[in-house]
């Protein structure tokens, strides 16, 4: 039994040997390669530009992997540290760069606000739409999306991250967040609803009208049907 608590203790990274520490954090990181591409895929916009910046960020996390406290979210700290990368060097000579402005907003006078210590625990419109539409249109809408705001929508629709750890992952206030949250969504779901529409997913507004005009001229004229036959 002693054994067993012993093993199910996180492992202290300060005091292991240099392979040991290798070992452990092949076996923890690396499978969050994936996901890290993905996201870094979403803030540079160009394959070799993220590629090289999921190196290099693995490179730094090993680098600091005996200052990380074992048992907390491995996740988000690596997030964390790809995103300071990508800020620090990619942003300013990234191949493919974002062409405009960032509405900074520190307000966060959203609709039906939740509070800046809660997190998402429930999934958004945005993040059904991400499930159930091509994923090709989602990546288009996403990446139409100003930079911070997609990065916002990313972490926490894609990735499900709280609004505390994208906090903490993009080093901005938790109402900062929440704006840039709320506005990437009312974005993206407008581009999804426009791509909704011009697939025929859904109808758009004056075929919906239309519709529902056949469908109440159909429904009088057998309401007349209805009326002589009980004559």
């Amino acid at each position: 039994m002693a054994e067993e608590q012993a093993a199910a203790e996180p492992v202290d990274a300060k005091t292991v040997s240099e392979s040991e520490l290798r070992s452990l954090f092949e076996d923890q990181a690396l499978p969050f390669m994936d996901q890290l591409y993905g996201a870094a895929m979403r803030m540079t916009r160009n394959p070799a530009d993220a590629s090289d910046l999921v190196q290099e960020t693995f490179v730094k996390a090993f680098a600091a992997f005996r200052q990380f406290k074992q048992g907390t979210n491995l996740k988000a700290w690596l997030y964390r540290i790809l995103t300071n990368t990508f800020i620090n060097t990619y942003r300013k000579n990234q191949r493919n760069p974002y062409q405009g402005t960032i509405d900074e907003l520190e307000d966060w006078q959203l609709g039906g606000a939740e509070s800046v210590t809660q997190s998402i625990s429930a999934r958004s419109a945005e993040a059904d739409a991400i499930d159930h539409l091509p994923s090709s249109a989602v990546k288009d809408a996403l990446q139409s999306i100003p930079e911070d705001f997609r990065m916002a929508v990313y972490f926490a629709d894609v990735e499900g991250f709280s609004y505390q750890e994208i906090a903490d992952i993009m080093k901005t206030p938790v109402g900062t967040v929440m704006s840039r949250l709320h506005r990437g969504r009312r974005l993206l779901r407008g581009l999804l609803a426009d791509h909704a529409r011009e697939t025929g997913i859904v109808p758009d507004a004056a075929s919906t009208a239309t519709m529902r005009g056949r469908g109440r001229k159909t429904a009088a004229a057998e309401g007349r049907v209805e009326g002589k036959e009980a004559r």
